[in-house]
């Protein structure tokens, strides 16, 4: 059954179009389906890539600060979420941190480390952009940009139809990314493709997003927006200690976009505004306590504004050491519960997306489709912050790239 991809595409029947057969066809020109295109084309096979936009890349181009956050050298499987969690095991191992930046240092692109393993190109990601170009062209693989898909159908092979041209082959990967970002082009095309096969997907939902907070809160708070904390933040059993910041709507900053992934509506949040410090320690042993004291007592914590706000909020009404041992508690507890996220438009990623079992994990080729393959953000394997992600779609890139 054909799958009508875009609204207000200029079909054209078979009689008026141009036909170009492949080996495979790869659907969007991201780090997944580059990688994946260029892996392919070196083991012989014709290639070609068809992306809906101008330029292949638009989302590394915008990625680590237009930096390009490519890879995290400590990346393991337990950096992605997953309904599976066993599943990107196996993509993970056969194409690790090391073989990516073997390319990158063949290109002799200069990188930097950042905190936590994260690699950063040290010029721009148009590096990687343009090593990943380059790996296509050496490989033979055509690149096609500003093709609108309006049509895909499967008989003896895939048809791909574009508002010019249909493009024949038996290999079909899907690396049309996730809903986030759509003003850079994000659509769920890669969804509605798997139904259209019969492939089950987990619900999606943004991830690695800002949250917003509750009116009574943004009064207490969001005039603060721009002032930042170390925290540990935690929810539904992940805790990642890293930086926090209060933005106008609510809070962000690595540590929030961390534990937003594992965030559920409703649900609440957990700060500990001060890791691995007694913060009231001196007051107790001080003669003089008081609301100065308490505010004091955070300095080289939080910041004065932010402490000033704390206590004025969460003062205990007495100074004993009962009191005081209560508000050191709820210093390293303080739950949040957010009324929504910033959504896709903020989000640098989709959690959810194709179901797992729908796919090997050795080849990312559909069980009930033979010669559908799915990769990168489109499949339901979300990472953390910090370069876990790209490492996805090379992995789950490389993966198809040589099973083809």
């Amino acid at each position: 059954m054909p799958v009508r991809a875009y609204a207000g595409c200029a079909f054209v029947s078979d009689q008026t179009v141009s036909s170009r057969r492949f080996d495979a066809i790869v659907l969007g020109a991201g780090a997944a389906g580059l990688l994946c295109a260029a892996e392919a084309g070196k083991r012989g096979r014709r290639v070609a890539v068809l992306e809906r936009a101008e330029r292949a890349g638009k989302k590394i181009l915008i990625s680590g600060g237009g930096r390009c956050n490519f890879t995290n050298i400590h990346c393991n499987s337990e950096n992605f979420i997953s309904a599976n969690p066993h599943f990107a095991k196996s993509a993970l191992a056969r194409f690790t941190p090391a073989d990516f930046i073997a390319v990158v240092e063949k290109y002799r692109i200069p990188y930097h480390e950042k905190t936590l393993g994260q690699l950063f190109c040290d010029r721009s990601a148009q590096d990687i952009t343009g090593m990943l170009e380059s790996e296509c062209r050496d490989a033979g693989v055509k690149i096609f940009l500003n093709a609108r898909v309006c049509e895909v159908a499967k008989t003896t092979e895939f048809v791909v139809r574009t508002e010019s041209e249909a493009f024949r082959a038996q290999v079909l990967v899907v690396a049309t990314g996730g809903l986030s970002i759509p003003k850079m082009g994000a659509t769920p095309f890669g969804y509605e493709l798997a139904r259209q096969f019969g492939l089950k997907i987990q619900p999606t939902r943004p991830a690695l997003v800002p949250l917003i907070f509750g009116r009574h809160a943004q009064k207490q708070y969001c005039d603060l927006a721009g002032v930042s904390a170390e925290v540990i933040a935690s929810a539904d059993g992940a805790a990642f200690r890293e930086k926090m910041l209060i933005t106008h709507r609510g809070l962000s900053g690595p540590a929030i976009l961390q534990v937003s992934s594992y965030w559920e509506r409703g649900g609440p949040i957990s700060l500990d505004l001060a890791p691995g410090r007694e913060v009231t320690l001196a007051v107790r042993e001080a003669k003089t306590r008081n609301a100065s004291a308490l505010q004091s007592a955070f300095q080289g914590i939080l910041a004065k504004r932010f402490a000033e706000r704390w206590v004025e909020l969460h003062e205990p009404k007495a100074l004993t050491n009962l009191d005081l041992a209560k508000f050191e508690q709820e210093i390293h507890t303080w739950s949040v519960i957010p009324v929504d996220t910033e959504g896709y438009e903020k989000a640098e990623v989709t959690a959810g997306g194709v179901d797992t079992d729908e796919l090997s994990s050795k080849t990312m080729e559909s069980r009930k489709a033979p010669g559908l393959f799915f990769i990168g953000e489109v499949v339901d394997v979300t990472g953390h912050l910090g370069g876990f992600n790209f490492q996805w779609a090379w992995a789950s890139g490389a993966a198809a790239g040589r099973s083809l």
